[in-house]
């Protein structure tokens, strides 16, 4: 048998909460929105109630000595020992309704959970204004715990109130204060957690927690650093959802936010951009081991190493959440065609191009003019192809590696435009991107970069006078969008004419983009009977460039369908290659 990596150990509850108040278990979740809704607190105080078991805990070893901190909300005694893996959610229902201690529920507000007992009924529930006026309830737990409160004279009161309305028998006279009692020996529940030594690695650690954890949630890098953060750097981490939790909705005022119309960051991926601008890194592996403080070629941990690692990524987190930076980056966005979220088809495109961004910006000190056209290109590239989409944190420790030993503005450039012109090549144009529009896919990336491209381009809507630019822009929000993906040979149509293979009529090149009332006015006619009225109204001029930007040639409704989207398929790849070297 191998060597075992962990301890099992049990612990009363209310040494677990004792541990948590003077922070020698460090519990994060009391300082941030605590996710489980109040109804499974009442639950996991019924099962302890009626002597069920709730589940293993998992700690790991911090693998500091005499070294004090201070975390969480107030000034703790101690640097904690254990760091929570799986059971912060139990743990902080149990330390919050013994303790009275406020938390923060989802919507960013503070409150307490308050859990009432029935005595007659031995029965838990969510405390209500009914439940409170109703005296065989004790309408908040929490009071059963408090260090003030006298066990015996509450009981005595307690059964005074009753009886002032009802009439107890012997029986209940008997029950109820041992019913009171049990809830108050909760305190005296036996947890089990498994403590895994500090020398074990967090890739073990993760796998430790999906063999015993019956969701088989895996726990990933970014989980283990911002744990560590909650330790070692509360308020970066605090500052870190604070910005997110900002960036999710438009501010009630005019001041600064983080709000935008294009991406609503998580902690874990803006945490990825700082990673990558601190330490060059986009595996969170090797950054999680550094921050420990841990010597890679010894396995020994140091607080100095420690400091000084922590330091780099409170410098890069600065510089990450600074709302200038932030909000130039999303410029590149517009400039390179993506004109709102509708067409961003690849987050960590969005987060790994913001990395990027940072770096040319703080590191090498290129032209903002320079650094935005490039980092543009790189983001329609990166977009269109799905560089981040399969092992996004492989492909970008691979970006990131070109750039080492790199220290001018020109060779950040040209790193970028080699990558680029390597994937970009002029068989991709012709020949692959073609291919890649045989798709009835609706999150199709070289649709999104068609419409990217015709935002570049200056495009008409199909058959109006508005742009696709102004029209994709957020902020108009009917019940319909103002722009809308229209069939051109409508799918009854095509059904009517025996084309009935939805991977056919739903072909990316079968769609283009109208102004909504001319969508509904064309409803299923077919194409040589509306095409023609709309071409009547526009010059010859007019309709050659609409239908040239829009991959079409006159007369197109009179070929046949399958030779249609052959056709057009060259035709968008032929705009987004003129789009892209439109940058």
């Amino acid at each position: 048998m191998s060597e075992v990596l962990f301890n099992q150990v049990s612990f009363p509850v209310k040494k677990l909460v004792q541990d948590i108040e003077v922070g020698q278990i460090g519990l994060p979740n009391i300082q941030r929105p605590f996710v489980w809704p109040t109804i499974k607190v009442r639950d996991l105080l019924d099962s302890m109630y009626k002597g069920y078991p709730i589940g293993y805990l998992l700690f790991w070893k911090n693998g500091f000595s005499g070294d004090h901190r201070v975390i969480g909300m107030d000034q703790k005694q101690v640097s904690p020992e254990l760091l929570i893996v799986d059971g912060q959610q139990r743990l902080t229902s149990l330390y919050a309704v013994m303790k009275a201690v406020p938390i923060i529920d989802k919507d960013f507000r503070t409150t307490r959970i308050r859990i009432a007992f029935n005595p007659i009924e031995e029965k838990f529930e969510v405390t209500n204004p009914a439940i409170e006026r109703d005296i065989q309830w004790i309408p908040d737990i929490s009071v059963l715990w408090d260090p003030k409160t006298n066990s015996y004279a509450f009981i005595t009161e307690y059964l005074q109130r009753l009886r002032s309305q009802y009439e107890l028998t012997d029986q209940q006279e008997k029950t109820i204060p041992d019913a009171i009692n049990n809830v108050i020996k909760l305190s005296e529940y036996p947890l089990t957690a498994l403590e895994i030594s500090s020398s074990v690695n967090e890739e073990d650690v993760s796998e430790i927690f999906v063999r015993i954890n019956s969701k088989g949630t895996a726990l990933n890098q970014a989980d283990f650093i911002l744990t560590l953060m909650s330790v070692f750097w509360d308020d970066g981490r605090k500052e870190l959802e604070d910005f997110c939790r900002r960036a999710k909705s438009p501010p009630s005022g005019r001041e600064a936010s983080p709000f935008n119309y294009y991406f609503r960051p998580s902690p874990d991926q803006l945490l990825r951009v700082s990673v990558a601008l601190g330490f060059r890194r986009a595996r969170l592996e090797y950054v999680y081991s550094i921050l420990r403080g841990k010597d890679l070629q010894t396995g020994e941990f140091s607080p100095e190493r420690r400091d000084a690692q922590f330091a780099v990524l409170k410098e890069a987190q600065s510089y990450t959440l600074n709302l200038q930076n932030w909000h130039d980056f999303f410029k590149v966005l517009l400039y390179a065609g993506y004109q709102s979220d509708q067409l961003i088809s690849s987050e960590m495109a969005v987060v790994y191009s913001y990395a990027l961004w940072l770096i040319g910006k703080r590191d090498f000190r290129i032209d903002d003019n320079a650094l935005r056209r490039i980092i543009a290109k790189w983001f329609f590239m990166s977009s269109l192809t799905g560089r981040y989409s399969s092992s996004p944190e492989s492909r970008m420790e691979q970006d990131l590696a070109l750039l080492r030993g790199k220290t001018t503005p020109q060779e950040f450039v040209d790193v970028l435009e080699q990558q680029i012109n390597a994937v970009l090549t002029s068989d991709y144009w012709r020949f692959t991107l073609p291919n890649e529009l045989e798709t009835s896919a609706a999150q199709n990336t070289g649709q999104f970069a068609y419409y990217a491209a015709l935002c570049l381009l200056d495009a008409p809507v199909l058959y109006s006078k508005l742009k696709v630019a102004d029209l994709l822009k957020p902020g108009i929000n009917a019940k319909r969008k103002a722009i809308e993906r229209h069939h051109l040979f409508p799918r009854k149509y095509l059904e009517r004419t025996g084309i009935r293979d939805r991977r056919l009529i739903n072909q990316v090149a079968n769609y283009a983009l109208v102004e909504w009332g001319d969508n509904d006015k064309i409803s299923d006619l077919p194409p040589k009977e509306y095409a023609p009225k709309y071409e009547s109204v526009l010059t010859d001029e007019e309709l050659e460039r609409m239908y040239d930007l829009h991959a079409l040639w006159k007369g197109w409704y009179e070929t046949d369908y399958i030779d249609f989207l052959k056709e057009r398929r060259k035709r968008i790849a032929a705009i987004v290659e003129r789009g892209f070297q439109s940058l």
